[in-house]
């Protein structure tokens, strides 16, 4: 190791301790400037608005405990639950039979969570909304062929959301969210001023039935927040036969005199806890993230990959729709009246907790103040499939990455068709992606053959390349070299890009398939050879230990795809490469399959499956192309265009020495 690559690397290493110290430097003043607001909140007892910014600088430092604690403390003091999710719950499939009898009645539930236990002390706390403020929490269950949902009277929200084709990568239930850990609900100020949030107050469902199975038709049922005679919210929601849309009205009636008259909007909070679903944690946090559409524009949100711990965005335009985005699944809040605005945070869990992120979101909903309000929205809860995100033609499917520009045309109207086409006739995806592989390689092949006859031609040239090197030995004439060496191939007609070139139009359909196998729903938990899973990694061997950038298995497919790699590069290299013109070229040749190894070995199987055969194709193909290529035949045609006549100078050549002609130069003649 050289003094310059020391350097280069303490350079590195002193660039990377600064932005470091400097990017927590930057979240301490963040945090200490929320937890200052929070705290002046909290003296001035607005604990609603408290409570968020106390939330909110918790994001800054999720590990920090304090954010927490006065949250509680303020949770008791109104008589709230904590929202954190508990690790030892049961699981959402909850029946009214499972709820504590001791806890049933509305003394024991006053007496254990500390609720304000008389009329008055609720009134002066929850204004016309005191007698909702208690109340026994009761369980509902509405659910079709595709999706169970179970939904809480406290709240009147969804308290869980299972799909019930799908399982977790451990065979369990798969469950977007589940528990007490969810927050849905509407913020507002009465007339008297009281802060009212709607995910802790007691609705009454509209039904004595508990378990609502939809079949032939639509099933519909109400939660209602009862503020008084003739004043109330209705949650109404509605779920179709064979669908994951729930259809989600919110009514407002007999309230234009109840709330604040300075109020334009309502704020509404959405909280869940994802839980992890799939056996990559990692590769799952790649691809989890928030999406939003504009009202009437694109779809922004989380990058791929994203290395930051918290993703924040304060959108102050409208909104058509919001997502929390796994990289299967998704739950997604549409409304059919744009939000206003909205802030939205993704945040990542420790790798400790079976939840991969904590997503949370503040959206703001017009309010005109009329006596009778109306607003349609619906939910998405179902899984990341690009047909059928995309029959709903609000660019639901660009929650599928499949790329940008060219690549994601290539996935969307070339790919994905062929790969739904194959289906219709095979039904083990390790058969399709083996043919989907052959098709592309001979659509491919007349770029390959290409490819293949102009690395043909610099082989038969290398003995006259060599006799270039030899009579300038010297590297003072380097250049001399290089331009003689240029000459003999302009003589013969050969580009020596010429064989990259063709490799290089096939980047596209590379790089496509990079974006196609890991977000493919179909390829998840289908099992092909010795991988059990297509959509992750195939691991025939846990490593003891984890090391870095490669993980803690081997994946016989990530070796398979490298080692075919470099027999296949150094079978087809060009003669050239490593020599003497360019000597690190050989060591660059194979870095790179180690390099994609280490990357790739966390990935697909189904990518590095396709990799491999794609190697293996490409190696038969230049095999019978040997076959029909004599190179005899080759040098001999190179040496009589060498020496048929010279070379013409090109129309731009021509063109530029006529303008020097123009302007009195005269070029000199070669004696």
């Amino acid at each position: 190791m050289d003094r310059n690559t020391i350097i280069g690397i303490l350079l590195i290493g002193v660039i990377f301790i600064g932005y470091s110290y400097y990017n927590n430097n930057k979240l301490d003043k963040a945090y200490d400037k929320e937890i200052s607001y929070a705290d002046s909140l909290f003296i001035a007892e607005d604990y609603t608005h408290a409570i968020l910014a106390y939330r909110k600088a918790q994001s800054f430092k999720p590990k920090e405990q304090y954010p927490q604690t006065q949250i509680s403390e303020i949770n008791q003091t109104m008589g709230l639950y904590d929202n954190r999710p508990d690790e030892n719950a049961q699981s959402s499939n909850i029946t009214q039979e499972q709820i504590d009898p001791e806890t049933s009645s509305l003394e024991a539930l006053a007496e254990d969570n500390q609720v304000y236990k008389t009329d008055k002390e609720r009134e002066s706390q929850f204004g016309i909304f005191h007698k909702a403020s208690v109340g026994e929490e009761k369980f509902f269950t509405l659910e079709n062929d595709l999706i169970k949902l179970v939904f809480t009277n406290k709240g009147g929200k969804i308290y869980s959301a299972e799909l019930k084709k799908f399982q977790t990568h451990d065979t369990l239930p798969l469950i977007l969210f589940e528990g007490d850990s969810t927050v849905f609900g509407f913020q507002f100020f009465t007339i008297d001023n009281h802060p009212i949030e709607t995910n802790d107050l007691y609705f009454t469902p509209q039904t004595d039935r508990q378990t609502m199975i939809v079949e032939d038709q639509a099933l519909s049922f109400t939660m209602r927040l009862v503020a008084g005679e003739g004043k109330y919210i209705d949650y109404i929601y509605s779920l179709k036969p064979d669908e994951y849309m729930l259809d989600f009205d919110l009514k407002i009636v007999g309230l234009k005199e109840s709330l604040a008259r300075n109020i334009s909007s309502l704020d509404l909070s959405w909280e869940i806890y994802m839980p992890q679903q799939e056996k990559g944690r990692i590769n799952e946090n790649n691809y989890a993230g928030i999406k939003f559409k504009y009202f009437q524009d694109e779809v922004d949100g989380s990058r791929i990959r994203a290395s930051k711990d918290v993703e924040e965005f304060d959108i102050s335009t409208k909104l058509e729709w919001l997502a929390y985005k796994d990289q299967f699944f998704s739950s997604v809040l549409i409304s059919e009246d744009p939000f206003l605005n909205g802030w939205v945070q993704s945040t990542k869990t420790d790798e400790s907790e079976r939840y991969i992120r904590f997503m949370q979101a503040k959206l703001s909903m017009p309010y005109k103040g009329d006596s009778n309000e109306a607003y349609k929205m619906h939910f998405y809860l179902g899984p990341n499939h690009f047909k059928t995100l995309k029959k709903y033609e609000i660019d639901l499917e660009e929650l599928v990455f499949l790329g940008k520009n060219i690549i994601r045309i290539i996935n969307e109207y070339v790919i994905i068709q062929l790969f739904h086409w194959l289906n219709r006739f095979i039904g083990s995806y390790g058969l399709i992606i083996l043919v989907l592989t052959v098709i592309i390689k001979m659509a491919l092949f007349p770029l390959t053959y290409k490819s293949f006859i102009s690395q043909a031609k610099m082989r038969v040239l290398k003995p006259q390349v060599d006799a270039i090197n030899e009579k300038f030995p010297k590297k003072d004439d380097a250049m001399k070299k290089q331009q003689a060496t240029m000459a003999l191939y302009k003589k013969v007609g050969v580009s020596p890009v010429g064989g990259c070139l063709p490799m290089m139009l096939q980047m596209p359909i590379l790089f496509a398939m990079f974006r196609f196998f890991p977000t493919s729903i179909e390829l998840r938990q289908e099992s092909f050879l010795w991988a059990h899973d297509l959509s992750t990694y195939d691991s025939i061997l846990n490593l003891p230990w984890d090391i870095p950038m490669y993980g803690d298995h081997v994946s016989l497919f990530t070796l398979l795809m490298t080692v075919s790699t470099i027999l296949t590069m150094k079978i087809n290299s060009p003669p050239q490469a490593g020599g003497a013109q360019m000597p690190g070229m050989k060591g660059m040749m194979y870095m790179m399959p180690v390099m994609f190894m280490l990357i790739l070995n966390n990935f697909s199987a189904g990518l590095t499956y396709y990799y491999f055969l794609a190697n293996l194709i490409t190696f038969a193909q230049n095999m019978i192309s040997k076959q029909f290529v004599n190179e005899e035949d080759i040098l001999k045609k190179l040496e009589a265009k060498k020496n048929s006549k010279p070379v013409q100078k090109s129309k731009w050549q021509q063109r530029l020495e006529s303008a020097a002609k123009q302007k009195g130069y005269k070029p000199s003649k070669k004696k």
